[in-house]
């Protein structure tokens, strides 16, 4: 297979190697926060990620332009991409989306195992080789986090994803049909276990550990082991194997990459954490997620967004919901990326099960900005304000949201502050205005619209 120039080159000319060696971290990885471990540290300062991701196909779908597509991201304000490793893809079509990243041309696949010179793969060419890697695809993949790496972008490395149903079990490389090497002859629910996998661990386990190997001075990266685990047969006990493959790979490293679990849908309770996840990932997520886990001092995040219709205010609300809670990341899923339309602009049907636009990425970019004006490490959530949501250091600042507009009650020492409405649409200071606070309950109007937030702090 043949890469596109911009693989072999950076932009400016320099050679993809030593873009990956320009990646290598003079600053440790991403890490949690040591004195909020709610919150990033990266790069030596305080961080949350926000980004707008296309459908998770930028390094296994080579006819995508994932320079120009990053480009768009940073142009855009965000600092977080989701990506999958090539192990999983999807037939055109799959869940009603038009121009799937994750279903690439037929022959076009860039998996992590070489074609073998047996014809008979799914989706066009040959069958893989499941025992030897591929060099234009880790040239790519190292290439994709190098590249992000220097745009201030951070990457999340999603390792596996379940077979929803035998159209992508059709696909994957990991299937006997599909390899020369006599393994992963198992029903799609199989794939994921530690007894009944065909064979298919030890390919999982090589897998993971090559991409450490490959990844292992970036900065800009996690991992997640698996995408949506609670579908398609994924055991607690491979997921937990998984964790422990990540741990022991990174033994020796001086320092080591977070690791994201994917937890639920909207929200659930997580009783027992995997030792070394770091990070707890939500899809479609509600504050109820936040305020489940806060107590186990881990990142919490909304790592896909979706299902709540093909326009973007839905998804707008449910970001500024998720990190006033307490979150940490928010990923939207952008559907408005394809090959192509790799700036974004993408005009999707209306059957699209999500949304996206420069619109969105703009607004979600002053979210951002809002959560970057504050000191990360001292804020909290305050349970005891009422009628929206508010982070705050008690006495010193205080980031006050409340949906669809109203009012929202907090409680506050004596004291004088300032505060600021900022359009939450624009990122402008709408007014501003001195409290002069007698001390106990202080009421805040946010307006009658939901565009509205406030930024208060002690004067």
């Amino acid at each position: 297979m043949t890469l596109p120039r911009s693989w072999l080159w950076g932009g400016a000319g320099w050679p993809a190697v030593l873009l990956a060696a320009a990646a290598m971290a003079a600053e440790p990885p991403i890490a949690l926060l040591p004195d909020n471990p709610h919150y990033l540290l990266f790069r030596g300062k305080p961080a949350v990620l926000v980004g707008s991701t296309e459908h998770y196909g930028a390094v296994l779908n080579p006819d995508f332009d994932a320079v120009k597509y990053l480009d768009t991201l940073k142009a855009d304000g965000l600092n977080v991409t989701r990506t999958f490793s090539g192990a999983y893809c999807e037939p055109p079509g799959a869940f009603h989306i038009a121009r799937n990243t994750l279903a690439p041309a037929a022959g076009r696949l860039l998996a992590p195992w070489v074609r073998s010179d047996k014809p008979g793969y799914a989706n066009g060419g040959n069958k893989f080789d499941l025992a030897r890697f591929s060099q234009p695809y880790f040239a790519r993949l190292t290439d994709f986090v190098a590249q992000a790496g220097r745009r201030g972008i951070v990457v999340e490395l999603v390792l596996f994803c379940p077979m929803y149903d035998d159209s992508q079990w059709k696909l994957s490389p990991m299937n006997a049909a599909n390899n020369v090497n006599g393994v992963g002859g198992v029903r799609r629910t199989d794939v994921y276990t530690l007894e009944a996998s065909g064979g298919l661990l030890a390919v999982q386990e090589r897998l993971v550990r090559k991409i450490v190997a490959e990844l292992r001075d970036c900065d800009n990266l996690y991992y997640e082991i698996c995408n949506e685990p609670y579908f398609g047969g994924v055991s607690d006990a491979w997921q937990e194997r998984i964790a422990g493959v990540l741990l022991d790979a990174e033994k020796g490293l001086p320092a080591r990459h977070l690791i994201a679990r994917n937890i639920a849908n909207k929200s659930a309770r997580v009783a027992r954490p995997y030792a070394g996840v770091s990070i707890l990932n939500f899809h479609y997520a509600v504050p109820e997620a936040v305020a489940g886990n806060y107590r186990l001092g881990r990142v919490i995040a909304d790592d896909e967004t979706g299902f709540n219709g093909a326009v973007d205010a839905p998804y707008l609300v449910e970001a500024w919901n998720f990190l006033m809670s307490g979150g940490a990341i928010f990923d939207h899923l952008d559907y408005s990326f394809a090959v192509g339309k790799e700036n974004g602009t993408f005009a999707y049907p209306s059957s699209q099960p999500g949304a996206g636009s420069p619109v969105l990425r703009a607004r979600l970019a002053v979210l951002k900005r809002f959560l970057e004006s504050f000191e990360l490490p001292r804020l909290r959530p305050d349970e005891s304000a009422k009628g929206g949501l508010v982070l705050a250091e008690p006495g010193r600042q205080y980031a006050v949201y409340r949906a669809g507009g109203g009012s929202v009650e907090l409680t506050a020492p004596a004291g004088e502050y300032r505060a600021e409405w900022w359009n939450i649409h624009t990122g402008t200071v709408e007014r501003t205005e001195t409290i002069h606070h007698a001390g106990g309950a202080m009421r805040l109007s946010l307006g009658d619209t939901q565009a509205v937030a406030v930024r208060m702090k002690s004067v």
